[in-house]
């Protein structure tokens, strides 16, 4: 386990030092972590709220584009841990088998993943109002983000969370992925019957309103034709902000249980 490479991937509307607490806890127990952001992303919230066309019209392969020219300069193949559509995006590099292991917390919906909460289309309502959004990056409101991300938490918190961590998103993957079982070559497609991949966790929060758990666990079903080891652990109370808000340790603490369950 020692020095073994992490990379934490944030997904939409969340700058990558968001991950700032993870990557503490997990150089603590002996894993080399970093989070790098998304192609545009500046090195600071401030900043790139500041230049929101730079991280305008990024999509989904551009993304995994990105991370597999970070992981191809590592020693060593890494651990991937994704947030929503860094959940997709750890998926899809772990079907490349470019990583040793992959945990997707409240993984952005996959193509083959059919189901469609009303829930999930008020989160992202915000970009899909506008198809110009496509190739823009669009910013939540306060009350948007306590919707789709912090909706089991206080007010207060979740106006902290949000003044804190946000930063204005591409539109681009959201379109994708609601295209993708229409789109024989979408982005979105997974290798989900790679039989020699390493282990992959999903990770679902109960009252996610952003990724509801029925979508999380109509991912699991897509792997059923792999004998590679793939997991789900459901977390009852905990909403899309779970790797970000006050709970987030629990979460953390679940992910490294799982990691060292694991024979890498």
């Amino acid at each position: 386990m020692t020095d073994t490479p992490v990379l934490f991937i944030h997904g939409l509307w969340l700058h990558a030092s968001s991950w700032d607490p993870w990557i503490a806890l997990f150089r603590q127990a002996g894993y080399a972590p970093q989070a790098p952001g998304w192609p545009g992303d500046a090195d600071t919230v401030e900043a790139s709220r500041a230049n929101p066309d730079s991280i305008a019209d990024h999509g989904i392969d551009d993304v995994v584009a990105h991370f597999a020219a970070l992981i191809d300069a590592l020693p060593s193949k890494p651990i991937l841990v994704g947030h929503s559509f860094g959940g997709m995006i750890a998926q899809k590099l772990l079907g490349q088998d470019r990583a040793l292991a992959a945990v997707a917390i409240d993984a952005a919906q996959i193509k083959g993943v059919l189901p469609l909460p009303l829930s999930a289309l008020r989160a992202t309502l915000p970009v899909f109002r506008n198809p110009a959004n496509r190739h823009r990056a669009v910013s939540l409101t306060a009350e948007q983000f306590r919707f789709a991300f912090a909706n089991t938490v206080s007010e207060q918190e979740s106006l902290a969370l949000y003044e804190r961590w946000t930063i204005p998103a591409p539109g681009k993957p959201l379109f994708e992925a609601a295209a993708a079982n229409f789109d024989p070559h979408s982005p979105a497609k997974v290798d989900t019957a790679n039989e020699v991949r390493g282990p992959l966790l999903l990770i679902s929060g109960g009252e996610d309103h952003t990724v509801p758990e029925s979508v999380t666990r109509a991912t699991l079903k897509q792997y059923r034709h792999s004998d590679a080891v793939t997991d789900l652990i459901d977390l009852p109370d905990r909403a899309h902000s779970l790797t970000i808000d006050s709970g987030w340790r629990d979460v953390a603490d679940t992910v490294l249980t799982w990691l060292t369950k694991q024979d890498l």
